[in-house]
């Protein structure tokens, strides 16, 4: 099974791809990890396939790049070598229970990027899970944008993909989080009280979401506490098996 997660800066990828995969080996699966940050530092697992092995942000940051014309420069470098990865990644989820694809930092470097799309068009039905933080969460509109960008994930690199509210460990009334995420019909009827330009915007966007977005229920992670773990195992599952059914 491949898992790959992908999400804003600071939601938590990174920690939650070592956390999850220390749960996972803890339950008998054997785990392989990959990394595709070329800027990260150090990280929570032991990576089996490691973009770093051929180019860092940092390196070509020597040779007078910024910071973010490296990190683009660094998938500019990448891209050549997009199909010996998916032979790299396809062959280690043969031989692993599990696959976990920890994704850029920077979200729009792997999202936008050829390389990134190149990746996970080739590789055989992996899982996107696409996480999002409580702190962008402030308004009823925010909901709408968080469900309507996983399923712009989707589109863009064209793999299944469910949203997950991460860090929820730091949230003190999930509760309320849950039924914006969850009922759909109760998000849609808040925003249409929403008397704001934007308010209308995301109320016919969420109104049409039940129609366009695939049957898929959102998770609740946390890396800190484990917390949606055994959720996260089960719907992968779920994803592999013949029934398919993300509801």
């Amino acid at each position: 099974m491949i898992l790959t997660f992908i999400g804003t800066a600071g939601s938590g990828k990174t920690t939650l791809s070592g956390a999850f995969g220390r749960y996972l080996e803890e339950s008998g699966y054997s785990v392989g990890y990959v990394n595709l940050d070329t800027g990260v530092g150090d990280l929570p697992y032991p990576p089996d396939v490691d973009v770093r092995d051929d180019v860092t942000a940092w390196e070509i940051m020597e040779e007078g790049y910024g910071p973010n014309g490296a990190i683009v420069e660094s998938y500019d470098r990448l891209l050549q070598k997009a199909d010996a990865y998916v032979s790299g990644i396809t062959k280690l989820a043969e031989e692993r229970d599990y696959v976990i694809i920890d994704t850029p930092g920077q979200m729009e470097t792997f999202l936008f990027h050829e390389f990134g799309v190149r990746l996970m068009e080739g590789l055989p039905s992996p899982l996107t899970v696409y996480l999002f933080s409580p702190d962008i969460l402030k308004r009823p509109a925010d909901f709408c944008f968080a469900r309507f960008f996983s399923l712009m994930v989707d589109l863009r690199i064209g793999t299944t993909t469910v949203p997950a509210l991460s860090k929820v460990d730091t949230v003190e009334n999930l509760d309320r989080y849950r039924r914006f995420l969850d009922d759909i019909d109760y998000l849609t009827s808040r925003l249409k009280l929403e008397p704001s330009t934007q308010g209308l915007l995301a109320y016919r966007m969420c109104s049409s979401l039940p129609e366009l977005a695939p049957p898929t229920r959102v998770l609740y992670l946390s890396a800190m506490t484990g917390e949606g773990f055994d959720e996260l195992e089960t719907l992968a599952y779920e994803h592999y098996c013949t029934c398919g059914d993300l509801t």
